[in-house]
C-alpha cells in the first residue's frame, strides 16, 4: 500500500472511531439524560487532535 492510501485508511478509522464514540455519547446525553464525564470528553478531544496531526501531515 502507498503511503497516501495508508495516510487514508488511518484516517477513516479514525474517523469511525470518533464517530462511534460521539454516538455513544449522544444518546447517553440524550435518551439516559447523562452528561459524559470530563476525562470521557477530553480523550475525544485527544482523538481529534491526533486526527487533525495525520491529517496536517500529508
Amino acid at each position: 500500500m502507498t503511503d497516501k492510501k495508508e495516510k487514508k485508511e488511518n484516517v477513516k478509522m479514525h474517523l469511525k472511531d470518533l464517530r462511534q464514540n460521539l454516538k455513544k455519547m449522544h444518546l447517553a446525553v440524550t435518551e439516559e439524560l447523562i452528561l459524559p464525564q470530563p476525562d470521557e470528553v477530553k480523550t475525544l478531544m485527544n482523538k481529534m487532535d491526533q486526527l487533525l496531526k495525520l491529517i496536517e501531515s500529508k
